[in-house]
């Protein structure tokens, strides 16, 4: 017998039995029944300090676990406070499901002046999530649930919206428990497409495969791919770690770089897979493919985005990969790669090359940080310039391993993406990798990681304000206006939330202290200050 509960808690059950144990959200008096749920459920509640918090936790969640990431919201401004994170997510393609209330009659189009009543809500998240849908009954739940989870799995992940109206929230629902969800068809490559792509890689006389997000699990498939080939691998900034950096043939993520350029328009035959190539990817410009150039993507769009190509396979990427490999093993020839290896190695080299004494800075705090954690210690940075320099020069040697929002490119999302991963996979050191401008976007988190105890190091690399605005007003002759905000002292501020903190005045010294903060209880905030006196 069906135990009867509200369609509030009922919901809570069924998330478990999609194996979720962890809630990011911030109740509310609408969304009090799926509180009810959460009180006799499993599952892990985290409370952030605001809305965009649960947000990136979830994010970040999502991103070092492969699963997704989950939020409570209520309806208007906690669902607008979490916007940004949920359109970061939408972005780069992060699988996040967030739930919230609406109110009955503007779930029904009908404006009554409610408490958190948005013009159109349904349309707002619409365009920054794969699909938003509002439960107009409890019988509509578990289907929009089911869909939800069949979307992270069967296609491109992006977050989804799913409302509950107040009234439907607290009526009784009597679901069925629901077996285990059925796997979705795997999308199989064409075999004639197939072959013409194995065909025109065995052919190549320069190849070169882009790894990018969608195939972040899949670097070893890639390596032995470009093994097979003789083809040198670059990652996007998503893709980072996916394949080892010490790897002979790895390039690099050095998708941003001049180096990258170069390859891309020696190559006669390009493999890009799992990424749009987007202006985000490349930054400056769009790369110049003088050769043949190879698209395999689960998502059409990205299929046919910029730069168009001679062959497109829409496929499960790891299923066309395996196929692929299959392939070119049964031809039985494997490309002599030392000449490959030693240009990857050199080009490597030449784009982690710091180009000013600021890098040069940049790189010698990140040698130390990654001297300093485990291998698959993991990043999450923010909009900074040291996070710039990071996203080509600091050395990843494991998926899942650097959390960057590369898309949206919004600010204050390191801490609680840290947070959520670290509570994702707690095993992990975790580093919040942020400048003094974002990070008091979400400083507020820091109360958050405290009261779960998490031993998050908050790498804040200080230049007093938003310094790379600042550099680009005075090359172009503007005034610095809205640049040189007056900054907390960030260590007093740390510590009024319970946290260490740590100054240090050496290389050494901030080795030191991120290992000694691994090992603590609560989060660490080190301060390095732009000036290089740390360096002295």
């Amino acid at each position: 017998m069906v135990e009867p509960m509200s369609c509030g808690q009922a919901l809570v059950r069924l998330l478990e039995h999609y194996d979720v144990d962890t809630i990011f959200g911030i109740p509310g008096t609408h969304t009090l029944e799926l509180y009810r749920g959460l009180a006799r459920s499993r599952i892990r509640h985290v409370q952030p300090r605001h809305e965009q918090g649960a947000g990136f936790m979830a994010d970040g969640y999502a991103r070092v676990s492969g699963r997704p990431g989950i939020c409570f919201l209520i309806a208007g401004p906690g669902l607008l406070n979490a916007a940004t994170a949920i359109a970061q997510a939408y972005s780069d393609s992060i699988p996040m499901l967030v739930i919230s209330s609406v109110g009955a009659g503007s779930a029904s189009g009908i404006p009554e002046g409610h408490i958190h009543e948005l013009p159109d809500q349904a349309a707002t998240m619409g365009s920054i999530t794969g699909f938003a849908a509002t439960a107009m009954s409890p019988g509509d739940v578990p289907d929009l649930i089911a869909r939800s989870f069949a979307s992270f799995r069967n296609g491109r992940p992006r977050p989804v919206h799913i409302a509950l109206p107040l009234d439907v929230m607290a009526m009784d629902a009597a679901w069925p428990v629901p077996t285990a969800p059925a796997p979705g068809a795997v999308v199989a490559p064409d075999p004639a497409t197939l072959a013409q792509a194995a065909a025109m890689l065995r052919q190549a006389e320069r190849p070169l495969i882009i790894l990018g997000g969608g195939g972040i699990d899949l670097g070893e498939t890639v390596i032995a791919i470009a093994e097979n080939i003789g083809a040198p691998v670059i990652t996007t900034i998503a893709a980072k770690g996916a394949v080892p950096d010490d790897h002979p043939l790895h390039c690099g993520a050095l998708l941003t770089t001049p180096v990258a350029r170069r390859m891309v328009a020696d190559a006669d035959v390009v493999l890009a897979l799992g990424t749009e190539l987007a202006a985000s990817d490349t930054w400056d410009a769009p790369l110049a493919f003088a050769g043949r150039l190879i698209r395999v993507d689960i998502d059409t769009a990205a299929l046919r985005s910029h730069p168009s190509a001679e062959l497109i396979l829409r496929a499960d990427l790891a299923t066309a990969l395996r196929a692929l490999i299959d392939i070119l093993s049964a031809n039985g020839r494997v490309r002599d790669r030392c000449g490959v290896n030693d240009m990857a190695t050199a080009c490597r080299a030449e784009a982690r090359k710091p180009r000013s004494e600021l890098q040069q800075r940049h790189v010698q705090a990140l040698e130390a940080l990654r001297s300093a954690i485990p291998d698959d210690g993991f990043v999450a940075a923010d909009m900074a310039q040291v996070a710039y320099t990071a996203n080509v020069a600091f050395r990843c040697m494991r998926p899942r391993s650097y959390f960057y929002p590369v898309g949206l490119s919004t600010l204050g999302y390191a801490l609680p993406a840290a947070i959520g991963a670290k509570l994702a996979a707690p095993d992990r050191a975790a580093i919040a990798l942020v400048g003094d401008g974002g990070f008091l976007f979400t400083a507020a988190e820091l109360g958050t990681a405290v009261q779960w105890g998490l031993p998050i190091v908050v790498l804040l690399w200080n230049n007093d304000g938003y310094g790379q605005i600042r550099d680009r007003m005075t090359a172009r002759n503007i005034p610095p206006i809205g640049v040189n905000p007056r900054n907390p002292d960030f260590l007093a501020l740390a510590r009024s939330f319970g946290c260490r903190t740590a100054r240090p005045a050496s290389v050494a010294g901030l080795k030191r202290e991120i290992r000694a903060a691994l090992h603590r209880q609560v989060p660490t905030v080190i301060e390095i200050h732009d000036d290089g006196a740390w360096l002295a």
